[in-house]
């Protein structure tokens, strides 16, 4: 062999087995992953703390999703991030706190805070449907001419407000798939307000009132966004009956439809053909079926969609439901405040109960976790069967397979021991 041709040949392997290294260095667990983020972690879920303590900042904590561990850094979010939210595909986050009324805008991809959106007062629910835009409900929102209320327009690229549209005490707002109608609650109301963002500036209408319901606070969408499922109040709100009412959104403005009446209504979740609704109900709330020392439950009812009927009605515990999600395995993880706490799980010495309802949907039971304190976070995955719960500032790990907490070499208390109090919980990988 010629000299220059062993060199090349030299200087080929060479090259080889520098690109070899360099994924040998960039692997983990045999796989090759490019393009980390700064925490290394290729499944994330970020928790919303506020701090208690003087050596502890407020912020959002990033755990490892695979172990149920606490990855590396934090983002700084304000001094008392609660609520948040993520766009679709999950490259933004928008995490709101509470002592400021601000939301920051966080870029998932390089874990920092890209901006912040000063409200004109609190909110309780945010949507962003795609990364360049967010929407608030600001009950207390002034508006010259009008009573307060009004639902904020936060424009995310450049993050600022862009408009606040008119919605007398707005209190929650839902976004169908595409983003391009919102449906907005306001307290005390017996209508609906319909809201097309793409309108601002066209000089078209922006908003229909839909009146005809009772007490509405909540909707889910339909997967195609044609139907929403209006959740009525009912009594629990100072209304009438409790019912899931369909509305059309296809026609413009949507066109109310059936209704079927059901115990309580304040929060669903839509499964295939099954919508079941959670509430509270002034004449069916005996907590039958569970041994316990409250005296007044929740209701859970199963709706099908298909005939339009309650097939299945199961008692959970009371309080106001505003959390639900389906955990992969077959459960539906229910949370409320201000519910009925029993015992102390830091001193348990016979009934623990709190805010937490598990309903295994396979076997149509109820599991009622011995833990204190609100739910205001869930994060289910589709890989594991775990479900993150956040219940009463503590961050909890459930096992789908056994409604429990989760226990191994990992976490050997079942949960993830973080200072300061957490409020929220959202996974930023897909996993």
């Amino acid at each position: 062999m010629k000299k220059s041709a062993f060199s090349f040949v030299i200087l080929l392997s060479f090259v080889i087995l520098l690109v070899i290294a360099s994924f040998s260095l960039a692997s983990c667990n045999g796989s090759v992953h490019i393009n980390q983020p700064p925490s290394h972690l290729l499944e994330r879920v970020f928790a919303s703390q506020s701090a208690s303590t003087p050596t502890a900042l407020g912020g959002l904590v990033i755990i490892d999703g695979q172990y149920d561990t606490l990855g590396r850094g934090e983002i700084s979010a304000g001094v008392s991030p609660g609520l948040m939210t993520t766009s679709p595909e999950r490259s933004v986050l928008l995490a709101f706190d509470m002592a400021t009324n601000k939301v920051d805008v966080v870029d998932t991809t390089t874990e920092k805070v890209t901006g912040t959106v000063q409200l004109p007062g609190p909110t309780i629910s945010m949507v962003a449907p795609n990364p360049e835009v967010g929407y608030a409900a600001v009950p207390s929102a002034p508006l010259y001419g009008s009573p307060n209320g009004g639902l904020v327009i936060m424009n995310l690229t450049s993050p600022t407000v862009s408009a606040t549209i008119s919605v007398p005490n707005a209190q929650t707002v839902v976004s169908n798939p595409s983003g391009t109608e919102l449906l907005v609650f306001s307290n005390d109301s017996n209508s609906v307000t319909v809201v097309y963002p793409l309108a601002l500036n066209l000089g078209i209408p922006l908003t229909f009132t839909i009146p005809g319901f009772d007490r509405p606070v909540n909707a889910v969408f339909s997967s195609d966004g044609s139907t929403a499922y209006i959740l009525n109040c009912g009594a629990e709100c100072g209304g009438t009956q409790a019912s899931v009412q369909l509305l059309d959104t296809t026609t413009i403005p949507p066109t109310p439809g059936t209704l079927v009446p059901v115990d309580g209504a304040t929060i669903a979740f839509l499964h295939n053909t099954n919508l079941w609704v959670a509430g509270n109900s002034p004449t069916n709330s005996a907590c039958t079926g569970e041994t316990t020392a409250a005296t007044t439950c929740g209701r859970l009812d199963t709706v099908d969609l298909s005939t339009m009927t309650v097939t299945g009605s199961i008692a959970i515990t009371d309080g106001y439901h505003d959390r639900i999600d389906f955990g992969l395995g077959g459960q539906l993880f229910i949370g409320s405040y201000a519910c009925t706490n029993i015992g102390n799980v830091n001193n348990p010495q016979g009934e623990v109960r709190g805010c937490l309802s598990i309903y295994n949907a396979v076997n149509n039971t109820v599991v009622i976790p011995p833990d204190n304190g609100d739910v205001t976070g869930f994060q289910s995955f589709t890989t594991r069967y775990v479900e993150y719960v956040a219940e009463g500032g503590n961050l909890r790990v459930y096992s789908t397979t056994s409604d429990s907490l989760l226990i191994n070499s990992y976490i050997e208390t079942g949960t993830i021991v973080i200072t300061g109090v957490i409020t929220d919980v959202k996974a930023v990988d897909f996993f």
